[in-house]
């Protein structure tokens, strides 16, 4: 294998087929961490937001299973080898959710909704994808870097809440986490109706699985390959630049998993659409609409590359480590979507 490909194009095909899982579950299972969030809140209905917890118990299981057959170092991956900061993880996460209310989706649901001929979440994906990288490393990172510097562990634990209970219990690492998951789970199939409901079910796991193949498939290439690159899985904050600056500087670049990632979300966002027949081209046609959501893109950008990731960096891929700052960052994030949705439609309210 590593004689046909090189390290890049490797980890770029790993990004890429989890990506289509997770551009099919979005079309086809309707997995959406606003959509969640508005229907708990408006909807009556906690459905979506037990997909979103099925979800994160699947990936810390099969992420934890990997870790207790050695195949996989969790300290190695960046949401448990940098510093922790709750106030980075709150402030940011208040502002993704902010952000993400008013554009109407979140980086992972806006690549979604492009796979679908939405052309408003072209504009979405850019202008995030940009935003990021203002913060990030253009001229809005100095003041990041004063206010929330991101700084390596120093210590031998990192901060990770199963790493902290085994270095108080004594426990196995592993097991830790796997019965997280397994109570994750169990809290999440607690609804009959949840429990009955097979696509959501099938769907959410698949979700789960697309974020362990993350972490299987690159650590194995980092242990393997000839190239040291970053065990990594999905996120949709930075690699959102990331793969404009590939697009435009693809000779100067190599590939790389988020590469992958992205045009997978895409790519199976758009096959699930024709599945279901719902591929249509749509644009904006209200001015104020589209100023709201390219708003709203910029909070988000900024809000996770301050809070170190987005609603699948922190609320999957972080949590499916168990790392200290996922939760706190999963809960901010739902705050500052309340927020933003109570805004928008007590908006809608003073006009009618």
């Amino acid at each position: 294998m590593f004689d046909l490909f090189s390290d890049h194009q490797l980890v770029t095909g790993i990004g890429l087929l989890g990506g289509i899982l997770l551009g099919l579950a979005a079309r086809l299972g309707r997995f959406c961490t606003l959509g969640a969030i508005e229907d708990l809140l408006y909807g009556d209905s906690s459905q979506r937001m037990r997909m979103w917890g099925l979800a994160i118990g699947t990936a810390i299981i099969g992420s934890f299973t990997l870790i207790g057959l050695g195949l996989f170092d969790a300290s190695h991956s960046f949401y448990l080898s940098v510093r922790w900061m709750p106030m980075a993880s709150i402030i940011g996460g208040l502002m993704f959710g902010y952000g993400m209310a008013l554009s109407g989706n979140c980086g992972y649901g806006a690549i979604a909704r492009l796979g679908g001929g939405d052309l408003r979440s072209f504009v979405i994906v850019l202008v995030m994808g940009i935003s990021t990288y203002v913060v990030l490393s253009g001229p809005l990172a100095p003041l990041r870097n004063l206010l929330f510097q991101q700084q390596d562990v120093t210590s031998e634990l990192p901060p990770g809440l199963a790493h902290h209970l085994a270095a108080l219990t004594h426990l196995p690492l592993a097991g830790i986490g796997i019965v997280v998951g397994i109570l994750l789970i169990g809290i999440s199939l607690w609804d009959a109706d949840f429990r009955h409901d097979r696509k959501s079910l099938f769907w959410s796991v698949i979700v789960g699985v697309a974020v362990v193949s993350g972490w299987a498939g690159t650590a194995y290439i980092n242990a393997r390959g000839f190239e040291a690159l970053p065990v990594v899985s999905h996120s949709f904050s930075a690699p959102l630049g990331e793969t404009i600056l590939w697009t435009m500087t693809g000779s100067l670049r190599p590939l790389s998993f988020a590469v992958g990632s992205i045009t997978g979300v895409w790519l199976g966002a758009f096959i699930g659409s024709l599945i279901k027949g719902h591929f249509r081209w749509e644009a904006c046609d209200d001015p104020r609409e589209l100023r709201r959501q390219i708003i709203g893109a910029a909070i988000m950008g900024a809000g996770a590359v301050i809070a170190m990731g987005c609603t699948v960096g922190q609320g999957l891929s972080a949590f499916s480590l168990l790392s200290l700052s996922a939760p706190v960052t999963f809960v901010a994030i739902f705050a500052g979507a309340a927020l933003g949705l109570r805004q928008l439609i007590e908006g809608f309210r003073r006009t009618t």
